[in-house]
């Protein structure tokens, strides 16, 4: 099944653009009113893609708290927990200074901004992207939440970690008493992947609908107006995939090789729905099978939504040079570094904002007096970035999985890849010694 849904992903992916595209073709004349009759028939078909996501969403909170905590419950004791967790933070730093870094060396060699041949918006354009958002001191506050419903109603996966680490600590701590509550979430975890396996079988339909919607609405044209530029972003999105792969088969070894095949499903729903998210689930099952441990991965993966989301910084430096090369601005090299290490700081504190690239993005343009309206010349074609940098996140954050797991020395061993998975881990983690409660 598993195999077969990768396929009918695809398969909606295609259909979704020639669909669109006819659709475009039809009813769009360049007028006022063509425009407007696109965007409703876009309109119509994203009811269907709002759906899936609204499932996912649903999904989402109750999976991230249970794995989670299920996760800490199995890790034996905090000690085990703390070393985790410094080895995650540590991959993630490293790796968001990689992306960030190779963003801007690749948006310096391909220069996709001067010479650019568009009308400039100008400078004083309204952008629509809320800043209010970006406040590091309100991000600091936000993190530690006033209510746990509160946090699951809105899918606040920060929120969400924090708590699930003091319910999982406390567990470590009352031992035996809170068995039955351990128990408990396990099965929850169980029931919560089956809900995710009835929907990720309307995965292929959303895929449509996302496509066809915004290919009806843009159209084909608007990927030949920013070919260069989209292209330049493309090879940067594979290059540091190779690199991030390329350091997890120093670390891990060859097993390393078969590591896209087994999150290959993942990848393509994320790219699809450009929505990293959606591929949650699916990357949560893909790792169990890789031989990540539940323990591992239930708290890595929560933490790089957070923390670790590669493509989307790798954006940020690449979308924020551009904008200044198309207005003529030259950046000295102290400033650009200065740029790289405003944005490694400041992309770590947007967790939960809705377009949280663009919202860095926006802070940072206004900070370094680069027009924010530059960022009006990309918008149109943010959907189409914003699918590769999505199945960047995917990779990235499955990268810092396995390579966590490779550290703790819990890789175990290889499950088939196109079996479909079970509805919850393959395996229960073992207690761990001194832990036998559990």
């Amino acid at each position: 099944m598993a195999k077969r849904l990768t396929y009918y992903i695809l398969a909606g992916l295609v259909l979704g653009i020639v669909v669109g595209w006819a659709i475009n073709a039809a009813v769009g004349d360049g007028t006022a009113a063509g425009d407007a009759q696109l965007k409703t028939i876009a309109g119509y078909f994203s009811i269907l893609t709002t759906i899936f996501l609204h499932l996912i969403k649903m999904i989402i909170a109750p999976l991230v708290f249970s794995t989670l905590v299920v996760g800490i419950a199995h890790m034996g004791d905090t000690a085990a927990l703390g070393r985790v967790g410094v080895k995650a933070i540590g991959w993630f730093f490293c790796a968001s200074l990689v992306s960030l870094s190779l963003g801007l060396i690749l948006v310096t060699v391909f220069q996709p901004g001067t010479g650019l041949g568009l009308p400039l918006p100008p400078v004083d354009a309204t952008v629509g992207v809320d800043r209010s958002a970006f406040d590091l001191a309100k991000f600091i506050a936000h993190i530690f939440p006033e209510s746990m419903v509160g946090a699951m109603a809105s899918n606040d996966i920060l929120q969400i970690v924090v708590f699930s680490l003091f319910v999982g600590v406390a567990i470590l701590a009352v031992g035996e008493p809170a068995r039955p509550l351990v128990r408990a979430t396990e099965a929850l975890v169980k029931v919560m992947l089956q809900i995710t396996d009835y929907v990720m079988r309307f995965a292929p339909v959303a895929v449509f609908a996302a496509v066809t919607a915004t290919i009806a609405q843009r159209g084909l044209a608007i990927l030949g107006t920013f070919g260069y530029f989209m292209g330049s972003f493309y090879i940067g999105l594979i290059i540091l995939w190779l690199i991030l792969i390329g350091i997890c088969f120093l670390i891990v070894g060859s097993r390393t090789s078969l590591l896209i095949r087994y999150i290959r499903d993942p990848i393509v729903l994320a790219f699809s729905t450009a929505s990293s998210e959606a591929a949650y689930p699916r990357t949560l099952e893909a790792l169990d099978r890789f031989g990540v441990p539940p323990r591992i991965a239930s708290f890595v993966l929560p933490l790089g939504y957070s923390f670790n989301l590669d493509g989307s910084m790798m954006y940020m430096t690449f979308a924020s040079i551009f904008v200044a090369q198309a207005y003529g601005i030259e950046l000295s090299l102290g400033t650009q570094i200065l740029m790289l290490l405003t944005l490694m700081i400041t992309s770590k504190g947007v967790a939960g904002v809705p377009r949280a690239s663009l919202v860095v993005i926006t802070a940072t343009l206004a900070q370094f007096n680069i027009p924010e309206a530059g960022l009006l010349l990309i918008l149109a074609v943010d959907h189409f970035l914003d699918m590769g940098r999505s199945a960047t996140n995917v990779v990235g954050n499955a990268v810092a999985s396995v390579v966590v797991a490779k550290w703790e020395g819990q890789l175990d061993p290889l499950e088939p890849v196109d079996i479909e998975p079970p509805h919850a881990p393959a395996h229960v983690p073992p207690p761990a010694p001194g832990d036998e409660a559990f």
